[in-house]
C-alpha cells in the first residue's frame, strides 16, 4: 500500500452508520403522560399553572407540543449487566418534561424501555447514581465492606427522587434551588443555583456555601469543605462558598471535580475525597468561634429547618413558606387546594415558583447557619424567619441541634496557566479523560468560544496517593467526543474534517461510508424508511430551500447501507469524493459509548458511527501489547498509529489477512522492502482461502501462465498447507518449487532511518516470548506457524544462530531452506538499541519445566506482565509443586521470574540471579493443595486447563488428582469445581433441595381408591418429600400406613351389626353412640399429624394454606350410609370439636418450613372468613410462632387479633409469638403477656376478665421468652403463683391444677438448669419453698405486692391456711426437675425419693410418684442407665417386695398392706423411670434403651389382659403404657422403627372402653414422633428441648376433647421447639437425585464409652451433633468427604437445617447402591481391568454397566467398537479400550485425551511425519515428571496412592520411541547428525526427523558443542566429563559418542 499516496491512504473507515432517533422520544409519545393524569383528575383550569407562568388548559397544551423539542435531552452510557460484566449495548436516560425514560439498546438499536418514571413537576436533570451504604446501615451483612446501591436520581424543583435497582424509592426534599446535581464515587454533589443578583457580601460576613452533598437520599445534605493550601504552606480548611465557582466536569475514577471561575476566567481540577474527622473539627470550631450567641441561635435554627425539610415535615414550619407568604405577588401559595392536589412537592416549590431568585436568596441568608458574623439580624428578619407561632424570638437562643458535619473535601491540584488574551467567556463546555494508545491518560476540555481542545496530561505520583498534571496541549477543534473503547478521540474540526487523535497524536481522518458528496446531485430523492422528517420540511415546501445552496437534495438516507452494503465500496463517488465538501453536514458529537459516537448532522438528524477496532485477531492483538510494552511512549503511539492507518483504510482487509497485513506494516516500520521480499511479497491479503488475488497484484493477461503457478507454490499459503498435518494424512507428495530466479534478492539491505530499525532486537525478543506464551495454548497453533516464519527471518537478519536453531527444531519443515536475508550494515548495527534483557540463549519454557523436573537449576524465565500471563503462572506453579518451593507464589517479585519493561526503567532481577534448585518442601499434601488453591485465586479454571498441552498440564493434572482424593469441606466453590468436585462446589453455592421437589415425585396412594383425586388430597400430608422417604423407608408401606392411620379429612367405617332384638331407632342410636366412641379418636388424630409433616411444605405466597377439615361423620357399611352426631339422636358435649379444630389449625400451620418466605400480609390473608373456622386459625397463629415466622407479623395484627376476645385466638397468638421470641427477654413481648396474668400487673390496676386458659397460655409464655435468664422478678412472681390461693368471688376456681402446672413449669424455664447458683435469689429460698409445696404445710404468709388480694379467704372452697398440695405438687415438682435438670444433685434428688413405707406411700397420689420418680431421674441426668435393673431400682423395697409382680396371675394375701396402693405406686415408678430413659435417650435410637422400653410396654400390655388388672386399675395401666410408648417413640423419634409403629397401630384400634380422648392423644403423639417430620427431624436432648418436652409430654391426659383441667392442650404443641433437623441426604451430583452412600461417624469419647465409629447407610439420622468428632462419605463407590466437627459444628448445621443435603459424586466405574446393591457389577469391572489380558476380549459394551458419564459412552461408541473389514485398525480399537478401562478405573477420565495424544503423537514419528516437534517436547515433559525427584517423593511417601498414569503404557511408549529414533539413525540418519553437529547443510528429506532427534535427546546446539572443546575427546570418559555442564543424558550421549569421537572402535556398546 505504500506506493499509494493519495488522500485515501490515510483515512480511516468508520463501519455501522445508523440513523440515531432517542429511544425515549417515540416510547413518550405513546407512554400516557402527567399531562393526561392531570387532566383526568378534573379539576378547575386555573388549577393547571404550568411552569412557565401561562394559566389554563390551553397554555400547558401548547407548552408540550411547541417546546417539546427544545426541552428533551438525553445521555448513554455503556450498558451494565446484573452480574457486573460488562457488555455490549448502550443504555440511554432520556428526559422530556416530567418523564424519564431509561432503555437499554443494543449495537443493532433494538432497544427496549427498561423503565419509565413519571414525576409530579418538569424534570430538571436525570442522572445515573451508586451510593454506597455502609455496613452498619444495612441489615444483609454479605461479608463486604459495603453495598453499592445502583440508582437513577431524578431532580425537579423541589425535590430529588431516587429509584434503586432493587425497587427502593426514596424523596429527599431539597433546602435550596438546585443549579446542578453530579453523580460522584460517593453519592450525589449538588451546585446551589447562585442568581446574578448575588453580591459580594460585605467583609465581616461570610457568604452561604454553593456545594453541597448527599451520601444516601436518607442523609442530611450536608456542605462540602475545600482544603487549600495558605499563603505561609498553612493549609485551612473551609466551606465552599464561592459563588464565582461553577462545576463544569465530575469523575469517579480518579475521583476529580474541574470548575470553573467565572471572575478569573481560570479552570482548575480538585480532588474530591471523603473528610477527615480532624478537618470537621477544624470547621466546626471555625463556626463556634467565630459567631455571638445570638448567631449559633440563628445557625442552629436553619439546621432545625434544613432538617425539617428533608424530612419533609409539615409546610407550616418552614421559613421559605412564611416568606413567600408574606410577600406573595402571583397567588396565594399555600391555598389548600395545591396542598392537597401535590402532596410531594415540598415547600420549596413555591419559593421557586412565584419570585425572582434575589428575593430567595435573601430569605436563605436571613436563616443562613453558616454566617459567622458579629453584627446581629434585625429583628424583623427574625419575626420573618422563624415560624410564625414563635412570639419572641427568645426561644431560640438555646442551640437544640448539633451542627450538620461536612462529609466531603475537594483538594486542590491544578489550575491553568494565565495567558494575557483571555477572554471573558472562555468556560468549557465539554469536558473528558482520554487515554492514549500506551495508556497516558490525559484530561481534555473544549472551549467553544476560541475553538480549541486543551488537553492535560496527568498520571498518578508512584504512591498512588496524589494525580500529577503535565503541560497543555491546545489541538483546533469544533468538538470533541473520546472513543473509549480504542483509546481514541474523535475531533471535529473547524473545516468540518472528522478526524481521530490518540492522546494529543494525529491519527487520521475519518472517512464516513454513506455520506454523499454533494457534488452529485440526487436525481430521486430515496425514501426514508424510519421517521417523518420532524419538523424540518412541510411538505408544501420544496426541500432544497431548506437546505440552502450548497446542500441541495443531501438528506442522510441509511437505505443504501441497508439494502445492500456491497454496493458502497464499488460505488465510483465514493472512491474520489473528498472530505471537505462534507464538511458542512456534521456540526456536532455527542454521546460516545465504547466505540461508538453519533454525529449531529446540519440538517437536525443524527448519525450513529462505529468507530474500528485497533485488531481482531488475537494474535496481531497480541502482538501489539507486546511491542507496545517494549518500545518508548512516543514511539510506541506512532506504530500504532501507522498500524491503525494501514488496517482501518477504507475498503481494509478481511478477518483472515490482518496477520499478513501486520506483517507488512512491521516489516516495513522496520526498514524492509516488502514488495522486494519474496515471503512478504507472495503474502496474501485476502484471506488464506480466497481466489481472487489482490487487485494491485492482478497481471494482466487473461490466460494463466507458469508464473501463475510458481507465485501460488512459493505463496504463504501452500507452505502452511504443505507442513499441515492434513496433508500428511492425505499422503500428498511435496511439489519440487523452483529456486526464485531473482538475482538482486541478495542484495537486499535495510533502511536504517525508519521508526523501528533501532529497536528490532526488542521487538523481536518479545515476539519471542509471545511465540513461547502461545506454546502454552494448544489452541493457537495456526498463530505460532505464522509467527514463527516472521521470527526465522528476523533472528537470519540478526545473526542469531541459537534461535535460528531453536526454532528449526520446533518447526523443521517451516524453516526448510535457508531463505532470503537481508544485509544490515555494520554500521547500521551499531546503531540498534539491543536491550539489557536481550539473551543469546533463546529462553525456551519447554526447557525450563524440563530442566525444573530434572532437578537442575534455572534461570528466572522472563515475562511480560500482562502479556505472557500463562508462561508466569505456570512457571511459578511448577516452582511451587516441583522444587516445593512455597514462597513462589507468596511474594510478587519471585525469583523464577524477572519482569521484562520498556528500557527505561532498570531491571528488577539482574541474569545472573540465585538459581534456584529443588529442596524438601515442609509436607506433600500442602504442596498439592497450596497450589489448587493459588490457581483458582489467579483466575484459573478447567477450561484453562484443558487447552495447556498436555506434557505442561501434567504436574498440575497430579496435584488436582491428589486434592480431589482428599478434599477439605470448607474449600471455596471455585477450587472444588477446578479439583472435580461438583458434590462440594454445589455444596457450597447450597440450594434448597425441598424448594425444588416440594411436588415431585408421586403422590402415595392411599389405601382407600377414590375416585375423584381431589378427596385424596385433601389430608394433609401430601407435601411429604417422598423421594427421600422411599428411600428412608424402601422395604415396605409404612409411611403410607401412617398416613392411613393419621387422617381425619374422611369419614371413620362405623362397623355395627344390628342385633334382632334391637328396634331401628336404638340401632342408629348404637351407630351413634359408636360413632361418637370413635370421634374421640379422630379429634386425637392432628397433633399426631402436625409431627409427622413438620416443616414439609413451602407455601405459595398468592395462595391460601389448605387446611384439611376435621371430619366427625362416619359411613355404616354395607350400604355407606352416613351416620352424624348432628341427627339429635344422642347426647353430645358442647363444644366438643373445638380444640380438635385448634389442633387441626397448628397441624396445618406446622407443615410450613422455617425457610419459607412469608410476610405479615399472607398471615392476615389466611385469616378465615367463617367463624366456625376461627379456632383453626389459632392453631396456625400458634404453628407459625413455632417455626418462627409470627416475628413478621405486625404489632397492629397482633393488637388486631387480641382485642377480639376470641379465647383460642389469644391463646395460640400468646403462645407463638413466645415460642417465637424463645429466650429473648423481649420487652414488647413481655408488655404483652403481662396484660394476661393478673400477678404481673400493678396492684391498683383495674381487674382485667381474662379466661382461665389465656392466663395459662400467658405464664407459659414468660416461661419461654425468660427462658434460661434465672430474671429474678419474674421467678419470685411465678413461684408465688404455683401456690395462688382461690380468691373470693369464685375467681381462679376452676381448673387450678392447671394454672399451677404452667406456673411451675415456667418457673423451670426460667431458672432452667441454673442448679444452686442463682445469682440473687437465696432469699426467694426457691428449693425449700418448691419442696413445701410438693409436701405440703402451713402456707407462707404472702409476700410481695399482692397481700391485699389474698386477705379474705374463697367463699367457696375452704383449704384452710395449708397448702393444697393436690392443686402446686405437679407444677412444683417439675419446676424442681427443670432448676436442677443435669446438675446430678443429690440432696435435691433425696427429696424426691419415693417413699419407702406404707404410711407415708398413703399421703402421696401414685400419679404423683410418676412425676417424682421423673424429676429425680433428669436431676441424675447421669445415672440414668438402659436397663431394666436400673429402672427396677427406682421402686422402693416395700413395694418391690410386696407388690404383684407384673406377670402374676392370682393376688397375694396380705392384712396391714393395701394392695392398691402398692400396685398403683409400682406401675407409676416404673413409667416414671422409664420417661425419663426415654428423656434421657431421645433421639439417640440407643438399642438398649429401646429393648428396655419394649420389654416394659408389652408387660403393660400384657397387664390390661391380666386378671390382676383391676387392682392396679386401668386407667392407670392405660396412662402407664401411654406414657411408656411415648418413651419408647422419643428414643427412636424420626426412626420409624417398625415394633414401635405396631404398638401404636395396636392402640389405634383400640376404640372401646377406658379409651378416652386423652390415650388417644398419647398414642399418636408418639406415632407422630416415631416419624417426626416424615423422618427428617429427632429429638434433642438440650436443656431447652427437655423443658419443651416436659410441657408437651406432661404425663397426664385430658379426659376428653374439652378437658384443660390438669394441662392446657395447646402446650402439647411445644414439642417441636425440641425437635431439630438431623437427616443426612445423600444427592447425586449428576442425576441431582437423592441417593444412599455409605458414611461413616465418628464418635467423640465419654464416660461411658471410648472413642467409637460406626457405619451408617444414609440417608440416615444423625447422632446429636455434640457427640460427634467427624462424619465421612466413605468409598469405594463415592468420592470421600470429611466434615471435621471438631473445628465446630456450623457447617453442618447449616447443611442440615437446609434439607441435610449432601451433595455427593460417584466415583467413575461405579455404580450407585439402588443399581447395583451388592456391589457386583462394579467389581466385574474392576476384575477385568487388573488382569490385562483379558481386556481385550471384553465388550466396550459393558462400560454401560460401570460409569454414567455421557462422554465416555460415546467414545467407547465410536472408538472401541469393532467394524466390518478392521484389518490393522484391530490393534488400535483394543489399545483405546485398555486406555478407557485404565481411565475410569484410576478415577481419572480426564486422562483420556493425554493418553490418546501421546499415542498418535509415537504413531506419527513411527511415519517419520513429524512436522513439528511440539508433541515430542510434551511427552519428554511427561516422563521427566514420572521420573522427577519430587514425584518419587510423593510415591514412596504415600504408596497406596493409585497410580496416576497406566504402568505399562510410559515403558512402551518410551521404548517405541527410541527404537524408532535408533533404527532411523542407523539408516543413514548418523550423516546428517554428523553434517548438523559439523555446522554443513543437512538434505532436506532428513530435517524433521534429525529435529525429533535432537529434542528427545536433548542434543545441544554446534555452537555450544564447539565451545565445550568436544572435538579433541578420546575416549567416552572424557566426553561424560565435558558433558557435565550441558545437562545432557547419558542415553543420548552413547548416541552421539561415534560420531563425536575420532575412533568409534573404542567405543564399546
Amino acid at each position: 500500500m505504500s506506493d499509494h499516496s493519495d488522500e485515501r491512504a490515510t483515512m480511516i473507515a468508520a463501519g455501522d452508520l445508523q440513523e440515531f432517533v432517542p429511544r425515549g422520544r417515540e416510547h413518550c409519545r405513546r407512554h400516557p403522560s402527567a399531562l393526561t393524569l392531570q387532566l383526568r383528575r378534573l379539576q378547575p383550569a386555573s388549577e393547571l399553572c404550568s411552569s412557565d407562568g401561562a394559566a389554563g388548559l390551553v397554555g400547558s397544551l401548547r407548552e408540550v407540543t411547541i417546546h417539546e423539542r427544545q426541552r428533551e435531552s438525553w445521555q448513554l452510557r455503556k450498558g451494565i449487566s446484573d452480574v457486573g460484566e460488562e457488555v455490549d449495548y448502550d443504555e440511554e436516560l432520556y428526559v422530556a418534561s416530567n418523564m424519564v425514560i431509561w432503555s437499554k439498546g443494543s449495537k443493532n438499536q433494538a432497544s427496549t424501555v427498561y423503565k419509565a418514571f413519571t414525576v409530579d413537576s418538569p424534570v430538571l436533570q436525570a442522572l445515573w447514581c451508586d451510593f454506597t451504604i455502609p455496613q452498619e446501615k444495612s441489615e444483609k451483612a454479605d461479608g463486604s465492606d459495603e453495598i453499592v446501591e445502583k440508582c437513577i436520581c431524578i431532580l425537579q424543583n423541589s425535590c430529588i427522587n431516587v429509584h434503586s435497582i432493587e425497587g427502593k424509592d426514596y424523596i429527599a426534599a431539597l433546602p435550596f434551588q438546585v443549579a446542578n446535581v453530579w453523580p460522584t464515587k460517593y453519592g450525589l454533589l449538588f451546585e446551589r443555583s447562585s442568581s446574578s443578583h448575588e453580591v459580594p457580601p460585605s467583609p465581616p460576613r461570610e457568604p452561604l456555601p454553593t456545594m453541597f452533598s448527599m451520601l444516601h437520599p436518607l442523609d442530611e445534605i450536608t456542605p462540602l469543605v475545600c482544603k487549600s493550601g495558605g499563603v505561609f504552606g498553612s493549609a485551612r480548611v473551609q466551606y465552599v462558598a464561592d459563588y464565582t465557582l461553577r462545576i463544569v466536569f465530575l469523575n469517579a475514577e480518579p475521583s476529580i471535580v474541574m470548575t470553573y471561575d467565572t471572575v478569573q476566567s481560570l479552570h482548575t481540577v480538585w480532588a474530591l475525597r471523603r473528610v477527615k474527622p480532624e478537618e470537621q473539627n477544624t470547621v466546626l470550631k471555625f463556626s463556634e468561634q467565630m459567631g455571638t450567641p445570638q448567631h449559633v441561635a440563628t445557625s442552629s435554627s436553619l439546621t432545625t429547618h434544613l432538617r425539617s425539610l428533608s424530612k419533609g415535615d409539615s409546610p407550616v414550619g418552614s421559613p421559605f413558606q412564611n416568606y413567600s407568604s408574606i410577600h406573595s405577588q402571583s397567588r396565594s401559595v399555600s391555598s389548600p387546594s395545591t396542598q392537597s392536589r401535590s402532596p410531594s412537592i415540598s415547600n420549596m416549590a413555591a419559593l421557586s415558583r412565584s419570585h425572582s431568585p434575589a428575593l430567595g436568596v435573601h430569605s436563605f441568608s436571613g436563616v443562613q447557619r453558616f454566617n459567622f458574623s458579629s453584627n446581629a439580624q434585625s429583628p424583623k428578619r427574625h419575626n420573618i424567619t422563624h415560624s410564625p407561632n414563635s412570639t419572641s424570638s427568645d426561644s431560640f437562643l438555646i442551640p437544640e441541634t448539633e451542627p450538620i458535619v461536612p462529609e466531603l473535601c475537594i483538594d486542590h491540584l491544578w489550575t491553568e496557566t494565565v495567558t494575557n488574551m483571555r477572554e471573558k467567556n472562555s468556560q468549557a463546555s465539554k469536558v473528558f479523560i482520554t487515554t492514549d494508545l500506551c495508556g497516558q491518560k490525559f484530561l481534555c476540555f473544549l472551549v467553544e468560544s476560541q475553538l480549541q481542545l486543551r488537553c492535560v496530561k496527568f498520571q498518578e505520583s508512584n504512591d498512588k496517593s496524589q494525580l500529577i498534571f503535565g503541560s497543555v496541549t491546545n489541538i483546533q477543534a469544533k468538538d470533541a467526543a473520546p472513543v473509549q473503547g480504542i483509546d481514541t478521540l474523535l475531533v471535529l474540526e473547524g473545516s468540518g474534517n472528522l478526524v481521530l487523535y490518540s492522546g494529543v497524536v494525529r491519527v487520521g481522518k475519518v472517512f464516513i461510508p454513506g455520506l454523499p458528496a454533494p457534488s452529485l446531485t440526487m436525481s430521486n430523492q430515496m425514501p426514508r424508511p424510519s421517521t417523518p422528517l420532524d419538523s424540518v420540511s412541510t411538505p408544501s415546501k420544496p426541500l432544497n430551500k431548506h437546505l440552502g445552496p450548497l446542500e441541495e437534495g443531501v438528506l442522510l438516507s441509511p437505505v443504501p447501507e441497508l439494502r445492500d452494503s456491497s454496493k458502497l465500496h464499488d460505488s465510483t463517488y465514493v472512491e474520489d469524493c473528498t472530505f471537505q465538501q462534507l464538511g458542512t453536514f456534521v456540526h456536532a458529537l455527542r454521546d460516545p459509548v465504547h466505540n461508538r459516537v453519533t454525529l449531529e448532522l446540519s440538517n437536525n438528524t443524527m448519525v450513529r458511527i462505529t468507530i474500528p477496532e485497533i485488531a481482531t485477531s488475537e494474535l496481531v492483538k497480541r502482538c501489539l501489547q507486546g511491542i507496545k510494552a517494549i518500545l518508548p511512549k512516543e514511539v510506541a503511539v506512532q506504530m500504532l498509529v501507522k498500524w491503525y492507518n494501514a488496517y482501518n483504510a477504507p475498503g481494509g482487509p478481511s478477518y483472515h489477512s490482518e496477520w499478513n497485513l501486520f506483517v507488512t506494516c512491521l516489516m516495513n516500520m522496520m526498514g524492509y522492502n516488502t514488495e522486494r521480499l519474496s515471503w512478504t511479497r507472495n503474502l496474501d491479503f485476502e484471506g488464506s482461502l480466497s481466489p481472487v488475488i489482490a487487485p494491485k497484484k492482478a497481471r494482466p493477461s487473461e490466460t494463466g501462465s507458469d508464473e501463475d503457478w510458481e507465485y501460488l507454490l512459493s505463496s504463504d499459503y501452500h507452505r502452511n498447507f504443505e507442513s499441515h498435518p492434513v496433508a500428511k494424512a492425505l499422503r500428498l507428495d511435496p511439489l519440487e518449487v523452483s529456486a526464485p530466479k531473482d538475482d538482486f534478492l541478495q542484495t537486499l539491505s535495510l533502511d536504517s532511518s525508519t521508526l523501528l530499525f533501532t529497536h528490532i532486537p526488542a521487538i523481536f525478543f518479545v515476539l519471542h516470548l509471545i511465540y513461547e506464551e502461545l506454546k502454552l495454548n494448544s489452541l493457537m497453533g495456526e498463530g505460532i506457524r505464522s509467527l514463527v516464519v516472521l521470527l526465522v527471518q528476523l533472528a537470519r537478519d540478526l545473526k542469531l544462530e541459537a534461535y535460528i536453531d531453536y526454532y528449526y527444531r520446533d518447526y523443521p519443515a517451516l524453516v526448510k531452506t535457508s531463505r532470503q536475508t537481508c544485509i544490515i550494515d555494520e554500521v547500521q548495527t551499531g546503531f540498534m538499541h539491543h536491550p539489557s534483557f536481550f539473551s543469546a540463549e533463546p529462553p525456551s519454557i519447554f526447557q525450563w519445566l524440563s530442566s525444573c523436573l530434572k532437578g537442575e537449576g534455572v534461570q528466572p524465565y522472563p515475562y511480560l506482565p500482562g502479556i505472557c500471563e500463562r508462561s508466569k503462572l505456570v512457571v511459578l506453579s511448577v516452582a511451587l509443586y516441583i522444587l516445593g518451593d512455597e514462597s513462589a507464589v507468596s511474594d510478587e517479585a519471585s525469583h523464577y521470574l524477572y519482569k521484562i519493561t520498556s528500557g527505561q526503567r532498570k531491571q528488577q532481577i539482574e541474569q545472573d540471579d540465585n538459581r534456584c534448585s529443588f529442596r524438601h518442601s515442609t509436607s506433600v499434601s500442602s504442596l498439592a493443595e497450596k497450589l489448587v488453591i493459588w490457581m483458582t485465586n489467579v483466575g484459573f479454571t478447567l477450561r484453562d486447563l484443558e487447552s495447556l498441552p498436555f506434557g505442561v498440564a501434567l504436574p498440575i493434572r497430579d496435584a488436582i488428582y491428589y486434592c480431589r482424593e482428599q478434599p477439605a469441606s470448607d474449600w471455596p466453590e471455585a477450587v472444588c469445581l477446578l479439583i472435580g468436585r461438583q458434590d462440594l462446589s454445589k455444596q457450597a453455592c447450597e440450594g434448597n433441595l425441598q424448594k425444588s421437589k416440594s411436588s415431585v415425585g408421586p403422590v402415595l396412594s392411599s389405601d382407600i381408591p377414590s375416585g375423584t383425586e381431589s378427596e385424596e388430597d385433601e389430608d394433609g400430608m401430601n407435601d411429604m418429600n417422598e423421594e427421600v422417604m422411599s428411600l428412608i423407608w424402601s422395604e415396605d408401606l409404612r409411611v403410607q400406613e401412617v398416613r392411613r392411620l393419621l387422617q381425619s379429612a374422611r369419614p371413620v367405617r362405623v362397623n355395627v351389626v344390628q342385633m334382632p332384638e334391637a328396634s331401628d331407632h336404638e340401632y342408629i342410636e348404637e351407630k351413634e353412640n359408636r360413632l361418637l366412641q370413635l370421634c374421640q379418636r379422630t379429634m386425637a388424630l392432628p397433633v399426631g399429624r402436625g409431627m409427622f409433616t413438620l416443616f414439609s411444605y413451602h407455601p405459595v405466597p398468592t395462595e391460601q394454606l389448605p387446611i384439611p377439615k376435621l371430619n366427625l361423620t362416619g359411613r355404616a357399611p354395607p350400604r355407606n350410609t352416613t351416620v352424624d352426631l348432628n341427627s339429635g339422636n344422642i347426647d353430645v358435649p358442647p363444644n366438643m370439636a373445638c380444640w380438635a379444630s385448634f389442633h387441626n389449625g397448628v397441624a396445618a400451620g406446622l407443615k410450613i418450613a422455617p425457610a419459607s418466605q412469608i410476610d405479615s400480609a399472607w398471615i392476615v390473608y389466611n385469616k378465615p372468613k367463617i367463624a366456625e373456622l376461627a379456632n383453626e386459625y389459632a392453631g396456625f397463629l400458634m404453628a407459625l410462632g413455632l417455626n418462627g415466622h409470627l416475628t413478621k407479623l405486625a404489632t397492629l395484627n397482633i393488637h388486631d387479633y387480641l382485642t377480639k376476645g376470641h379465647e383460642m385466638t389469644s391463646i395460640g397468638l400468646l403462645l407463638g409469638v413466645s415460642a417465637a421470641k424463645l429466650g429473648t427477654m423481649d420487652m414488647a413481648i413481655t408488655r404483652l403477656l403481662s396484660i394476661h396474668i393478673p400477678a404481673l400487673l400493678p396492684p391498683t390496676s383495674t381487674e382485667l376478665d381474662v379466661p382461665h386458659n389465656v392466663q395459662v397460655a400467658a405464664v407459659i409464655g414468660i416461661g419461654l421468652v425468660y427462658q434460661g435468664t434465672a430474671h429474678r422478678h419474674t421467678a419470685e412472681v411465678l413461684l408465688a403463683e404455683i401456690g395462688r390461693p382461690p380468691g373470693p368471688e369464685m375467681e381462679y376456681c376452676t381448673d387450678r391444677e392447671s394454672y399451677s402446672l404452667a406456673s411451675g413449669l415456667a418457673l423451670g424455664m426460667v431458672c432452667l438448669g441454673h442448679g444452686s447458683n442463682l445469682i440473687g435469689m437465696s432469699d426467694l429460698n426457691v428449693p425449700e419453698q418448691l419442696y413445701q409445696y410438693m409436701v405440703g404445710g402451713h402456707r407462707r404468709f404472702q409476700a410481695g405486692m399482692h397481700r391485699e388480694k389474698h386477705k379474705s379467704p374463697s367463699y367457696q372452697i375452704k383449704e384452710g391456711d395449708t397448702i393444697n398440695v393436690d392443686v402446686t405438687c405437679p407444677g412444683a415438682t417439675l419446676a424442681l426437675a427443670m432448676i436442677y435438670l443435669k446438675t446430678n444433685n443429690r440432696s435435691i434428688a433425696d427429696w424426691l425419693q419415693a417413699p419407702d413405707t406404707m404410711y407415708l406411700l398413703d399421703f402421696v397420689k401414685p400419679e404423683f410418684l410418676l412425676l417424682r420418680t421423673l424429676a429425680r431421674c433428669l436431676i441424675l441426668w447421669d445415672d440414668i442407665l438402659p436397663n431394666s435393673k436400673w429402672v427396677n431400682s427406682n421402686v422402693p423395697q416395700i413395694i418391690r417386695e410386696n407388690s404383684i409382680s407384673l406377670h402374676a396371675t392370682e393376688l397375694p394375701s396380705s392384712e396391714d398392706l393395701s394392695l392398691e396402693t402398692l400396685a398403683q405406686a409400682h406401675v407409676y415408678i416404673i413409667a416414671g423411670a422409664c420417661l425419663s430413659l426415654g428423656f434421657r435417650f431421645a433421639g439417640s435410637e440407643n438399642l438398649a434403651a429401646f429393648k428396655c422400653l419394649y420389654k416394659y410396654a408389652t408387660d403393660f400390655l400384657k397387664c390390661l389382659s391380666a386378671p390382676t388388672a383391676s387392682i392396679t386399675g386401668h386407667y392407670n395401666l392405660e396412662t402407664c403404657l401411654s406414657v411408656l410408648l411415648l418413651s419408647l417413640a422419643m428414643v427412636m423419634a424420626g426412626s420409624g422403627n417398625l415394633k414401635v409403629l405396631q404398638l401404636c397401630r395396636f392402640m389405634h384400634k383400640k376404640t372401646g372402653g377406658e379409651m378416652n380422648y386423652g390415650f388417644h392423644l398419647a398414642h399418636h403423639m408418639a406415632l407422630g414422633l416415631l416419624f417426626l417430620g416424615g423422618g427428617r427431624y429427632s429429638l434433642s436432648t438440650s436443656n431447652s428441648s427437655i423443658a419443651a418436652l416436659l410441657c408437651a409430654l406432661y404425663p397426664h391426659f385430658p379426659v376428653h376433647s374439652t378437658d384443660n383441667r390438669y394441662h392446657l392442650q395447646a402446650l402439647r404443641h411445644l414439642y417441636v421447639l425440641a425437635a431439630e433437623p438431623r437427616l443426612l441426604t445423600p444427592v447425586d451430583v449428576d442425576s441431582n437425585t437423592p441417593c444412599y452412600a455409605l458414611i461413616e461417624v465418628t464418635y467423640k469419647g465419654t464416660q461411658w464409652y471410648a472413642e467409637a465409629t460406626e457405619e451408617l447407610m444414609a440417608p440416615t439420622l444423625l447422632p446429636e451433633l455434640h457427640l460427634l468428632k467427624q462424619i465421612r462419605v466413605k468409598g469405594p463407590r463415592y468420592w470421600e468427604l470429611l466434615i471435621d466437627l471438631s473445628k465446630g459444628t456450623n457447617h453442618l448445621k447449616s447443611i442440615l437445617s437446609k434439607g441435610g443435603v449432601l451433595y455427593v459424586k460417584l466415583r467413575a466405574g461405579q455404580l450407585s447402591y439402588k443399581e447395583d446393591p451388592m456391589g457386583w457389577r462394579s467389581l466385574l469391572a474392576q476384575t477385568v481391568t487388573h488382569q490385562n489380558s483379558e481386556a481385550r476380549a471384553f465388550k466396550p459394551e459393558a462400560i454401560s454397566a460401570f460409569t454414567s458419564d455421557p462422554a465416555l459412552f460415546s467414545f467407547a461408541d465410536y472408538f472401541c467398537k469393532p467394524t466390518v473389514n478392521m484389518g490393522q485398525k484391530q490393534e488400535i480399537l483394543d489399545l483405546f479400550s485398555s486406555i478407557l478401562y485404565e481411565c475410569v478405573t484410576q478415577e481419572n477420565p480426564e486422562m483420556l485425551p493425554t493418553y490418546i495424544a501421546i499415542d498418535q503423537a509415537v504413531r506419527r514419528l513411527e511415519r517419520r511425519e513429524m512436522s513439528e516437534t511440539f508433541e515430542l517436547w510434551q511427552i519428554k515433559l511427561v516422563l521427566e515428571f514420572f521420573s522427577s525427584r519430587s514425584h518419587q517423593e510423593r510415591m514412596s511417601r504415600n504408596p497406596n496412592r493409585g497410580l496416576f498414569m497406566n504402568s505399562e503404557f510410559l515403558p512402551v511408549m518410551k521404548c517405541t520411541i527410541d527404537n524408532t529414533l535408533d533404527q532411523w539413525l542407523q539408516a543413514g540418519g548418523d550423516v546428517s547428525l554428523h553434517s548438523y553437529l559439523s555446522g554443513q547443510p543437512t538434505e532436506e528429506s532428513q530435517l524433521s526427523m534429525l529435529a525429533c532427534f535432537l529434542i528427545y535427546h536433548s542434543v545441544p546446539t554446534p555452537a555450544q558443542l564447539a565451545a565445550g572443546g568436544l572435538e579433541g575427546s578420546t575416549n567416552f570418559s572424557e566426553l561424560l566429563l565435558k558433558f557435565k555442564q550441558l545437562n545432557m543424558p547419558v542415553r543420548a550421549l552413547l548416541r552421539l559418542a561415534p560420531l563425536l569421537l575420532r575412533n568409534p572402535q573404542s567405543m564399546v556398546l
